[in-house]
């Protein structure tokens, strides 16, 4: 049996993954890379830093697992959803490529909106027009630098750019093109009324494959650079979050994911495309042929501790470099000196704006109750509670579209932390699961490369035969009775804040042009 690779270009790194047929992995391998803030709200990178860090992971599982390339079988595609490459007629990138957790589009956003009709945009793309969306990305373009606008003859996703440089093919597939603003999502096609109503060129877009497709071979030169054998097939592989939720079996009806990675997101499996009717969730097309998916997004989860480990925790990152550790370990370990509700300290985790609950651009981070009492330990849960907090309104709205949640599986990198495990059953009141793989995207798109292969025949029988729940959190009523009061405590401080975050938005934006 071939063996199969996952390769998923993230926003802080790109993660390869080389499985067997029985899921096992056998090489794994990350390369970081920057990301560039050169303006508030304004978030790109490098597309060559991408592929050479693809290169680079591909060589490295290869030689880990002991194995040729011509061992390999088939190979999927992941990675951050939304993100704009636009290349020249010689295929050439033209300016960093402006990624999912940018926010300047909101004059786009609108102007979209009005351009195509509020109705008509809900009713093509089963969603509303967001900041980080791709369509908006190229209105942008189009207003801010029309010079780069008149090179255009290709827009890619992150992860359709990386296949043009293993394939020679432009291609991507439903679940990544769902999250662009220009895909007919209930037929699983572009949208000829978007395009024609904004002006963009169809053949700027790539053609689109259902997920365990085959979209292209391993080029000659690429297999001299990565140790491929030259003619392995790339299937068409998904956004990254379908691709996790293939990689954490979310593929049938009930069984939700609540993962928590830069981003936090929870997805639940559709068999038709319902919406959200105040369209704070989004409803995309699964890595599943002929299936859909809703998920709420809120923008900065992990995000979130990350940015404290960064501002306020350099003695346990210095303390956790000597002794061979992850800071986060030492960081969770602080937290859970501290009690269940953080005594009264509420952290609104909005630090790149939000999508779900409130699709708004200018919201930002809050610490509300601080006190002389709290210490560093207090800070860190609070923070680690906020993003509950987040995570339970999505899992809230997709409860009240009725769809039915049987068993929730929590996945990323803050599933690895037990404690956090515990404040989302506790905060939600439902038990989290945790499964025997948590290698996220790229393990699911090595799945579908194995459907896609031939490993299996169809993307429920490669989950069935390679994933199985490991260990279950159950919540503790008492700290479900502290949550409750805190939770509408959260919801409330939004609520009234949100004026004062236009506010701030409007002082930045004075203080730039000063």
């Amino acid at each position: 049996m071939p063996y199969l690779i996952g390769i998923d270009i993230g926003t802080t790194g790109t993660k390869t993954l080389l499985v067997d047929e029985t899921g096992a992995v056998k090489g794994s391998a990350t390369v970081e890379y920057p990301l560039s803030t050169p303006r508030p709200n304004w978030a790109e990178q490098d597309p060559e830093d991408w592929w050479q860090a693809t290169v680079a992971t591909i060589r490295q599982v290869l030689s880990e697992a002991g194995i040729s390339g011509s061992e390999v079988g088939g190979i999927g595609l992941s990675g951050q959803m939304h993100g704009s490459v636009f290349l020249d007629a010689a295929h050439q990138v033209i300016r960093p490529a402006i990624l999912w957790c940018d926010q300047r589009t909101a004059a786009q956003c609108e102007w979209i909106h009005q351009a195509v009709g509020d109705e008509d945009v809900v009713a093509e793309t089963c969603n509303p027009v967001l900041t980080g969306f791709t369509a908006p990305k190229i209105i942008w373009l189009r207003d801010e630098e029309p010079d780069n606008y008149a090179k255009v003859v290709k827009v890619l996703l992150p992860k359709d750019y990386i296949r043009l440089r293993l394939t020679g093919e432009f291609a991507t597939e439903v679940s990544d093109a769902s999250g662009t603003s220009l895909l007919n999502v209930r037929k699983r096609q572009w949208s000829d009324v978007v395009l024609q109503r904004t002006g963009i060129p169809r053949e700027w877009l790539p053609d689109v494959y259902e997920s365990p497709q085959v979209t292209g071979y391993i080029t000659e030169q690429v297999a001299q650079l990565t140790g491929l054998k030259a003619g392995t097939p790339v299937v068409g592989g998904g956004g990254d979050q379908a691709a996790g939720a293939v990689g954490t079996g979310i593929v049938n009806p009930g069984v939700v994911s609540s993962t928590v990675g830069t981003s936090g997101v929870v997805f639940a499996y559709l068999d038709e495309p319902l919406m959200d009717p105040g369209l704070r969730t989004h409803t995309f097309c699964h890595a599943v042929p002929g299936k859909w998916h809703v998920m709420g997004v809120m923008l900065s989860a992990g995000g979130s501790l990350r940015w404290l480990r960064d501002a306020i925790c350099q003695p346990e990152k210095e303390q956790a470099q000597a002794a061979g550790r992850d800071p986060y370990e030492l960081m969770t370990a602080l937290a859970a000196e501290a009690p269940v509700g953080s005594e009264g300290l509420v952290f609104l985790p909005y630090l790149t704006g939000e999508r779900t609950p409130y699709a708004n651009p200018n919201a930002r981070g809050v610490f509300f109750g601080l006190s002389l009492r709290h210490t560093k330990a207090h800070l860190i849960r609070a923070v680690m509670e906020g993003v509950a907090y987040g995570m339970r309104d999505c899992l809230q709205i997709i409860k009240d579209m009725g769809v039915n949640v049987t068993e929730i599986r929590a996945s990323g990198g803050g599933a690895r932390s037990r404690l956090w495990r515990q404040i989302h059953a506790d905060v939600t009141g439902q038990a989290h699961v945790t499964l025997n793989v948590d290698e996220g995207p790229a393990f699911g798109v090595a799945l579908l490369a194995g459907v896609g292969a031939g490993v299996w025949s169809s993307v429920p029988e490669a989950c069935q035969a390679t994933i199985h729940v490991v260990e279950r959190c159950d919540p503790q009523d008492s700290a479900t009775a502290v949550y409750q009061g805190l939770y509408e405590l959260y919801g409330r401080l939004y609520r009234q804040l949100e004026g004062s975050f236009d506010d701030v938005q409007q002082l930045i934006a004075a203080t730039i042009e000063a």
